[in-house]
Protein backbone atom coordinates (compact mmCIF):
# COMPACT_ATOMS: atom_id res chain seq x y z
CA UNK A 1 0.00 0.00 0.00
CA UNK A 2 2.72 2.70 0.93
CA UNK A 3 4.29 1.65 -2.72
CA UNK A 4 1.50 2.14 -4.28
CA UNK A 5 1.12 5.39 -2.39
CA UNK A 6 4.30 6.63 -3.67
CA UNK A 7 3.67 5.47 -7.25
CA UNK A 8 0.45 7.57 -6.95
CA UNK A 9 2.13 10.57 -5.59
CA UNK A 10 5.12 10.32 -8.60
CA UNK A 11 2.05 9.86 -11.18
CA UNK A 12 0.48 13.44 -9.79
CA UNK A 13 3.56 15.49 -9.84
CA UNK A 14 4.69 14.62 -13.40
CA UNK A 15 0.51 15.34 -14.44
CA UNK A 16 0.80 18.90 -13.34
CA UNK A 17 -0.77 18.22 -9.62
CA UNK A 18 -0.06 21.74 -7.64
CA UNK A 19 3.02 21.60 -5.85
CA UNK A 20 1.44 22.11 -2.17
CA UNK A 21 -0.87 18.67 -2.81
CA UNK A 22 2.50 16.92 -3.72
CA UNK A 23 4.85 18.20 -0.60
CA UNK A 24 1.94 17.45 2.10
CA UNK A 25 0.76 13.83 0.09
CA UNK A 26 4.66 13.24 0.49
CA UNK A 27 5.01 14.26 4.46
CA UNK A 28 1.25 12.64 5.11
CA UNK A 29 2.92 9.53 3.94
CA UNK A 30 6.12 10.32 5.54
CA UNK A 31 4.34 10.57 8.74
CA UNK A 32 1.95 7.66 8.46
CA UNK A 33 4.82 4.88 7.36
CA UNK A 34 6.78 6.24 10.55
CA UNK A 35 3.42 5.36 12.85
CA UNK A 36 3.66 9.34 13.51
CA UNK A 37 0.28 11.51 14.62
CA UNK A 38 -0.89 13.09 11.54
CA UNK A 39 -1.49 16.19 13.62
CA UNK A 40 1.68 17.22 13.64
CA UNK A 41 1.44 18.66 10.13
CA UNK A 42 -1.55 20.64 11.71
CA UNK A 43 0.89 22.13 14.14
CA UNK A 44 3.27 23.29 11.79
CA UNK A 45 0.49 24.93 9.83
CA UNK A 46 -0.36 26.36 13.15
CA UNK A 47 3.80 27.46 13.88
CA UNK A 48 3.65 29.33 10.40
CA UNK A 49 0.53 30.49 11.05
CA UNK A 50 2.19 32.41 14.43
CA UNK A 51 5.01 33.66 12.95
CA UNK A 52 5.07 37.44 13.79
CA UNK A 53 6.81 38.40 10.40
CA UNK A 54 4.19 36.31 8.41
CA UNK A 55 1.83 39.20 8.62
CA UNK A 56 3.89 41.69 6.68
CA UNK A 57 3.76 39.63 3.60
CA UNK A 58 0.63 40.18 2.32
CA UNK A 59 0.67 43.54 3.34
CA UNK A 60 4.44 44.58 1.04
CA UNK A 61 2.70 42.52 -1.58
CA UNK A 62 -0.05 43.95 -1.84
CA UNK A 63 1.23 47.20 -1.81
CA UNK A 64 3.83 46.22 -4.18
CA UNK A 65 0.58 44.47 -6.43
CA UNK A 66 -1.12 48.48 -6.11
CA UNK A 67 2.28 50.37 -7.14
CA UNK A 68 2.53 47.99 -10.29
CA UNK A 69 -1.27 48.70 -11.51
CA UNK A 70 -0.73 52.69 -11.41
CA UNK A 71 1.53 54.78 -13.48
CA UNK A 72 4.57 54.51 -10.79
CA UNK A 73 6.82 52.98 -13.10
CA UNK A 74 6.80 56.12 -15.61
CA UNK A 75 7.18 58.27 -13.04
CA UNK A 76 10.02 56.57 -11.28
CA UNK A 77 11.44 56.23 -14.62
CA UNK A 78 11.51 60.23 -15.44
CA UNK A 79 12.93 61.30 -11.87
CA UNK A 80 15.62 58.55 -12.19
CA UNK A 81 16.49 59.91 -15.62
CA UNK A 82 16.41 63.40 -14.55
CA UNK A 83 18.88 62.58 -11.74
CA UNK A 84 21.36 60.21 -13.72
CA UNK A 85 20.69 60.91 -17.57
CA UNK A 86 23.37 63.19 -18.19
CA UNK A 87 25.85 60.11 -17.25
CA UNK A 88 27.66 58.69 -20.03
CA UNK A 89 25.41 55.76 -21.12
CA UNK A 90 23.15 57.61 -18.57
CA UNK A 91 19.73 56.28 -20.25
CA UNK A 92 21.41 52.55 -19.93
CA UNK A 93 22.56 53.05 -16.18
CA UNK A 94 18.96 54.60 -15.86
CA UNK A 95 17.36 51.52 -16.85
CA UNK A 96 19.53 49.36 -14.54
CA UNK A 97 18.66 51.58 -11.86
CA UNK A 98 14.84 51.92 -12.64
CA UNK A 99 14.17 48.40 -13.11
CA UNK A 100 16.06 47.29 -9.14
CA UNK A 101 13.93 50.16 -7.60
CA UNK A 102 10.87 48.83 -9.27
CA UNK A 103 11.63 45.30 -8.70
CA UNK A 104 12.71 46.05 -4.52
CA UNK A 105 9.13 47.91 -4.25
CA UNK A 106 6.94 45.32 -6.24
CA UNK A 107 8.99 42.47 -5.05
CA UNK A 108 8.44 41.18 -8.97
CA UNK A 109 10.48 40.71 -11.54
CA UNK A 110 8.63 39.73 -14.24
CA UNK A 111 6.21 42.90 -13.44
CA UNK A 112 8.68 44.85 -13.88
CA UNK A 113 9.84 43.81 -17.34
CA UNK A 114 6.08 44.32 -18.01
CA UNK A 115 5.44 47.48 -16.47
CA UNK A 116 9.17 49.25 -18.00
CA UNK A 117 9.91 47.05 -20.90
CA UNK A 118 7.22 49.36 -23.35
CA UNK A 119 9.00 52.82 -22.35
CA UNK A 120 12.91 51.45 -22.07
CA UNK A 121 13.10 48.97 -25.21
CA UNK A 122 12.29 52.11 -27.73
CA UNK A 123 14.03 54.93 -25.76
CA UNK A 124 17.35 52.74 -25.67
CA UNK A 125 17.38 51.79 -29.11
CA UNK A 126 16.19 55.37 -30.65
CA UNK A 127 19.09 56.85 -28.73
CA UNK A 128 21.44 54.37 -30.52
CA UNK A 129 21.73 51.40 -28.23
CA UNK A 130 21.71 48.24 -30.30
CA UNK A 131 18.32 46.07 -29.99
CA UNK A 132 20.12 42.68 -28.87
CA UNK A 133 22.10 44.67 -25.97
CA UNK A 134 18.90 46.46 -24.85
CA UNK A 135 16.81 43.17 -25.06
CA UNK A 136 19.28 41.34 -22.53
CA UNK A 137 20.26 44.66 -20.62
CA UNK A 138 15.96 44.45 -19.59
CA UNK A 139 15.72 41.12 -19.06
CA UNK A 140 18.56 41.16 -17.21
CA UNK A 141 18.19 44.01 -15.02
CA UNK A 142 14.12 42.69 -14.74
CA UNK A 143 15.49 40.71 -11.01
CA UNK A 144 17.73 43.66 -10.01
CA UNK A 145 16.35 44.74 -6.70
CA UNK A 146 15.46 41.27 -5.00
CA UNK A 147 18.14 41.93 -2.66
CA UNK A 148 16.68 45.94 -1.71
CA UNK A 149 14.59 46.68 0.84
CA UNK A 150 11.56 46.06 1.89
CA UNK A 151 12.64 42.37 -0.18
CA UNK A 152 9.99 40.03 0.32
CA UNK A 153 11.99 37.03 -0.96
CA UNK A 154 14.36 38.03 2.03
CA UNK A 155 11.11 38.12 4.40
CA UNK A 156 10.28 34.76 3.53
CA UNK A 157 13.69 33.55 4.12
CA UNK A 158 13.79 34.83 7.33
CA UNK A 159 10.05 33.01 8.18
CA UNK A 160 11.34 29.80 7.11
CA UNK A 161 15.20 30.18 9.45
CA UNK A 162 13.14 30.99 12.48
CA UNK A 163 10.53 27.88 11.80
CA UNK A 164 14.16 25.66 10.67
CA UNK A 165 15.58 27.17 14.28
CA UNK A 166 19.44 26.43 13.49
CA UNK A 167 22.44 28.44 13.10
CA UNK A 168 23.00 31.61 14.80
CA UNK A 169 20.36 34.21 15.92
CA UNK A 170 19.85 37.55 13.90
CA UNK A 171 17.40 40.20 14.19
CA UNK A 172 15.04 40.92 11.03
CA UNK A 173 16.67 44.41 10.48
CA UNK A 174 19.86 43.10 10.14
CA UNK A 175 18.83 40.42 7.39
CA UNK A 176 17.49 43.42 5.41
CA UNK A 177 20.03 45.49 5.96
CA UNK A 178 22.54 42.33 5.02
CA UNK A 179 20.97 42.51 0.97
CA UNK A 180 22.06 46.29 0.82
CA UNK A 181 25.64 45.75 -0.32
CA UNK A 182 25.59 42.93 -2.89
CA UNK A 183 22.36 44.56 -4.38
CA UNK A 184 24.31 47.91 -5.18
CA UNK A 185 27.30 45.83 -5.63
CA UNK A 186 25.54 43.78 -8.85
CA UNK A 187 24.10 47.52 -9.90
CA UNK A 188 27.59 49.19 -9.96
CA UNK A 189 28.64 45.99 -11.39
CA UNK A 190 26.41 46.62 -14.74
CA UNK A 191 26.85 49.91 -14.92
CA UNK A 192 30.58 49.51 -15.00
CA UNK A 193 30.02 46.84 -18.05
CA UNK A 194 27.69 49.05 -20.07
CA UNK A 195 30.10 51.63 -19.65
CA UNK A 196 33.16 49.13 -20.76
CA UNK A 197 31.08 47.92 -23.98
CA UNK A 198 31.09 50.88 -25.13
CA UNK A 199 34.21 52.72 -24.12
CA UNK A 200 34.79 53.38 -27.71
CA UNK A 201 31.55 54.56 -28.83
CA UNK A 202 29.92 58.06 -28.55
CA UNK A 203 28.74 58.54 -25.18
CA UNK A 204 24.97 58.30 -24.83
CA UNK A 205 23.79 61.48 -22.59
CA UNK A 206 21.03 63.25 -21.76
CA UNK A 207 21.14 67.15 -20.82
CA UNK A 208 20.68 67.93 -17.44
CA UNK A 209 18.59 70.54 -16.44
CA UNK A 210 17.17 71.71 -13.24
CA UNK A 211 13.70 72.53 -14.73
CA UNK A 212 13.36 68.61 -15.61
CA UNK A 213 14.70 67.98 -12.34
CA UNK A 214 12.10 69.88 -10.91
CA UNK A 215 9.35 68.42 -13.07
CA UNK A 216 9.95 64.79 -12.00
CA UNK A 217 10.03 65.48 -8.52
CA UNK A 218 6.99 67.61 -8.49
CA UNK A 219 5.61 64.48 -10.45
CA UNK A 220 6.49 61.81 -7.88
CA UNK A 221 6.34 63.97 -4.81
CA UNK A 222 3.88 61.41 -3.15
CA UNK A 223 6.29 58.44 -3.85
CA UNK A 224 9.10 60.18 -3.20
CA UNK A 225 8.45 59.30 0.22
CA UNK A 226 7.45 55.80 0.57
CA UNK A 227 11.37 53.95 0.32
CA UNK A 228 12.04 56.40 3.05
CA UNK A 229 9.34 55.69 5.02
CA UNK A 230 9.60 52.15 4.67
CA UNK A 231 13.38 52.04 5.60
CA UNK A 232 13.04 54.38 8.55
CA UNK A 233 10.04 52.25 9.72
CA UNK A 234 11.95 48.89 9.77
CA UNK A 235 15.57 50.46 10.76
CA UNK A 236 14.36 53.12 13.76
CA UNK A 237 13.35 50.31 16.35
CA UNK A 238 9.71 52.08 17.15
CA UNK A 239 7.39 49.87 15.01
CA UNK A 240 7.56 46.31 13.73
CA UNK A 241 8.08 45.23 10.75
CA UNK A 242 4.45 44.09 10.01
CA UNK A 243 3.43 47.93 11.57
CA UNK A 244 5.70 49.35 8.85
CA UNK A 245 4.05 47.48 6.18
CA UNK A 246 0.79 48.36 7.47
CA UNK A 247 1.33 51.97 7.02
CA UNK A 248 2.95 51.63 3.99
CA UNK A 249 -0.77 49.71 2.42
CA UNK A 250 -2.33 52.69 3.62
CA UNK A 251 -0.20 55.23 2.44
CA UNK A 252 0.16 53.70 -1.01
CA UNK A 253 -3.85 53.24 -0.60
CA UNK A 254 -4.38 56.90 -0.64
CA UNK A 255 -1.70 58.30 -2.48
CA UNK A 256 -3.12 56.09 -5.87
CA UNK A 257 -6.49 56.05 -5.19
CA UNK A 258 -6.96 59.84 -3.61
CA UNK A 259 -4.34 61.56 -5.04
CA UNK A 260 -3.50 60.21 -8.28
CA UNK A 261 -6.69 58.64 -8.87
CA UNK A 262 -5.18 56.39 -10.97
CA UNK A 263 -6.89 53.11 -9.37
CA UNK A 264 -10.57 52.72 -9.24
CA UNK A 265 -12.40 51.42 -5.95
CA UNK A 266 -13.91 49.03 -8.77
CA UNK A 267 -10.41 47.83 -9.32
CA UNK A 268 -9.47 47.58 -5.60
CA UNK A 269 -11.30 44.06 -5.24
CA UNK A 270 -9.06 42.25 -8.42
CA UNK A 271 -6.27 43.71 -7.17
CA UNK A 272 -6.71 42.35 -3.82
CA UNK A 273 -7.49 38.84 -4.88
CA UNK A 274 -4.47 38.84 -7.35
CA UNK A 275 -1.84 39.64 -4.68
CA UNK A 276 -3.45 37.46 -1.87
CA UNK A 277 -4.19 34.74 -4.25
CA UNK A 278 -0.03 34.88 -4.81
CA UNK A 279 0.64 35.45 -1.15
CA UNK A 280 -1.97 32.50 -0.30
CA UNK A 281 -0.39 30.18 -2.15
CA UNK A 282 3.16 31.22 -0.81
CA UNK A 283 1.74 30.40 2.68
CA UNK A 284 -0.12 27.10 1.93
CA UNK A 285 3.19 25.70 -0.15
CA UNK A 286 4.97 27.16 3.08
CA UNK A 287 3.29 25.39 5.54
CA UNK A 288 3.07 21.90 3.67
CA UNK A 289 7.05 22.35 3.00
CA UNK A 290 7.66 22.72 6.74
CA UNK A 291 5.45 19.71 7.91
CA UNK A 292 7.27 17.79 5.02
CA UNK A 293 10.69 19.16 6.21
CA UNK A 294 9.55 18.07 9.94
CA UNK A 295 9.21 14.28 8.39
CA UNK A 296 12.88 14.58 6.96
CA UNK A 297 14.05 15.74 9.89
CA UNK A 298 12.65 12.89 11.84
CA UNK A 299 14.13 10.65 9.39
CA UNK A 300 16.99 12.23 9.75
CA UNK A 301 17.70 13.23 6.16
CA UNK A 302 19.52 16.17 6.82
CA UNK A 303 22.29 14.02 9.13
CA UNK A 304 22.53 11.36 6.56
CA UNK A 305 22.85 14.67 3.77
CA UNK A 306 25.27 16.37 6.02
CA UNK A 307 27.59 12.35 6.27
CA UNK A 308 27.40 12.28 2.57
CA UNK A 309 28.34 15.83 1.90
CA UNK A 310 31.02 15.79 4.70
CA UNK A 311 32.33 12.57 3.74
CA UNK A 312 32.85 13.89 -0.17
CA UNK A 313 33.38 17.42 0.48
CA UNK A 314 35.90 18.81 3.19
CA UNK A 315 36.77 22.43 2.09
CA UNK A 316 33.59 25.09 3.20
CA UNK A 317 34.94 26.53 0.09
CA UNK A 318 34.00 23.87 -1.99
CA UNK A 319 30.89 23.22 -0.66
CA UNK A 320 30.40 27.04 -1.78
CA UNK A 321 31.48 26.43 -5.17
CA UNK A 322 28.89 23.59 -5.54
CA UNK A 323 26.15 24.95 -3.75
CA UNK A 324 26.39 27.98 -6.46
CA UNK A 325 26.04 25.93 -9.25
CA UNK A 326 23.14 23.75 -7.72
CA UNK A 327 21.58 27.12 -6.98
CA UNK A 328 22.20 28.10 -10.68
CA UNK A 329 20.49 25.62 -11.76
CA UNK A 330 17.62 25.42 -8.99
CA UNK A 331 16.85 28.93 -10.10
CA UNK A 332 16.41 28.38 -13.95
CA UNK A 333 13.31 25.76 -13.17
CA UNK A 334 12.14 26.62 -10.48
CA UNK A 335 10.17 30.06 -9.07
CA UNK A 336 12.00 31.85 -6.23
CA UNK A 337 9.29 31.49 -3.57
CA UNK A 338 9.01 28.01 -4.09
CA UNK A 339 12.69 27.25 -4.43
CA UNK A 340 13.09 29.09 -0.69
CA UNK A 341 9.98 27.10 0.89
CA UNK A 342 11.10 23.90 -0.19
CA UNK A 343 15.66 23.97 -0.78
CA UNK A 344 16.06 26.20 2.40
CA UNK A 345 15.25 23.52 5.38
CA UNK A 346 17.15 21.06 3.82
CA UNK A 347 20.45 23.19 2.91
CA UNK A 348 19.93 25.39 6.07
CA UNK A 349 21.63 22.61 8.30
CA UNK A 350 24.38 21.62 6.01
CA UNK A 351 25.33 25.22 5.43
CA UNK A 352 25.69 25.92 9.32
CA UNK A 353 27.50 22.90 9.75
CA UNK A 354 30.40 24.04 7.65
CA UNK A 355 30.14 27.75 9.82
CA UNK A 356 28.33 29.43 6.93
CA UNK A 357 26.04 32.21 8.71
CA UNK A 358 22.30 31.77 7.93
CA UNK A 359 22.09 35.20 7.24
CA UNK A 360 25.49 35.03 4.19
CA UNK A 361 23.67 31.81 2.98
CA UNK A 362 20.21 33.78 2.65
CA UNK A 363 21.93 36.74 0.44
CA UNK A 364 23.88 33.73 -1.48
CA UNK A 365 21.03 31.99 -2.08
CA UNK A 366 19.07 35.10 -3.49
CA UNK A 367 21.60 36.54 -5.54
CA UNK A 368 21.52 33.05 -7.58
CA UNK A 369 17.92 32.82 -7.71
CA UNK A 370 17.86 36.87 -9.60
CA UNK A 371 20.54 35.48 -12.06
CA UNK A 372 18.28 32.29 -12.28
CA UNK A 373 15.49 34.45 -13.92
CA UNK A 374 17.25 34.65 -16.57
CA UNK A 375 19.34 31.48 -16.97
CA UNK A 376 18.87 29.59 -20.39
CA UNK A 377 16.91 27.36 -21.11
CA UNK A 378 13.91 27.88 -18.64
CA UNK A 379 14.68 31.13 -16.82
CA UNK A 380 10.75 33.16 -16.08
CA UNK A 381 12.23 36.22 -17.28
CA UNK A 382 12.77 35.05 -20.51
CA UNK A 383 10.04 33.63 -21.57
CA UNK A 384 8.27 37.46 -20.19
CA UNK A 385 10.39 39.20 -22.64
CA UNK A 386 9.95 37.23 -25.40
CA UNK A 387 5.97 37.59 -24.46
CA UNK A 388 6.26 41.05 -23.89
CA UNK A 389 8.84 42.17 -26.47
CA UNK A 390 7.38 39.65 -28.93
CA UNK A 391 10.69 37.86 -29.91
CA UNK A 392 11.91 34.53 -30.08
CA UNK A 393 12.70 32.79 -26.88
CA UNK A 394 16.33 32.32 -28.39
CA UNK A 395 17.39 35.46 -29.54
CA UNK A 396 16.52 36.55 -25.52
CA UNK A 397 18.84 33.47 -24.95
CA UNK A 398 22.04 35.30 -26.42
CA UNK A 399 21.33 38.62 -25.13
CA UNK A 400 21.58 37.73 -21.95
CA UNK A 401 24.17 35.67 -21.56
CA UNK A 402 27.00 38.10 -21.14
CA UNK A 403 24.89 39.86 -18.30
CA UNK A 404 24.44 36.41 -16.91
CA UNK A 405 28.28 35.68 -16.98
CA UNK A 406 28.84 39.06 -15.31
CA UNK A 407 26.65 38.78 -12.59
CA UNK A 408 27.74 35.46 -12.03
CA UNK A 409 31.57 36.84 -11.27
CA UNK A 410 29.55 39.23 -8.87
CA UNK A 411 27.61 35.76 -6.87
CA UNK A 412 30.98 34.51 -6.60
CA UNK A 413 32.33 37.93 -5.00
CA UNK A 414 29.65 37.52 -2.49
CA UNK A 415 29.67 34.13 -1.77
CA UNK A 416 33.87 33.62 -0.79
CA UNK A 417 33.43 37.50 0.90
CA UNK A 418 31.01 36.88 3.77
CA UNK A 419 31.63 40.32 5.11
CA UNK A 420 29.93 42.29 2.36
CA UNK A 421 26.82 40.59 3.65
CA UNK A 422 27.61 40.68 7.22
CA UNK A 423 29.04 43.88 7.47
CA UNK A 424 25.20 45.42 9.04
CA UNK A 425 25.52 42.10 11.43
CA UNK A 426 26.28 42.75 15.29
CA UNK A 427 28.72 40.55 16.05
Amino acid sequence: MTLLAAILLVVLMFSGAPLFAVILGAALLGFYTSDIDLSVIAIEIYNIASTPLLSSLPLFTFAGYLLSESNTSQRMLRLIRAVFGWMPDGLAIVSVIACAIFTALTGASGVTIIALGALLLPALIKQGYRERFSLGLITSSGSMGLLLPPSIPLILYGIIVQQVGVGATFEFEELILSGVLPGLLMILVMAGYILWVHRDEPKQRSKFTWSELYMAIRESIWEIPLPILILVGIFSGVMAVSEVAAIAVLYVLIIEVFIYREIKFSKLPDIITQSMIMVGGIILILGCSMAFTSFLVDAQVPTILFDWINNHIESKWTFLLILNLFLLFLGAILDIYAALIIVVPLILPVAISFGIHPIHLGIIFLANMQIGYFTPPVGMNLFIASYRFNRPVNELYIACLPFMFVLIGVVFLITYWPALSLFFVKH
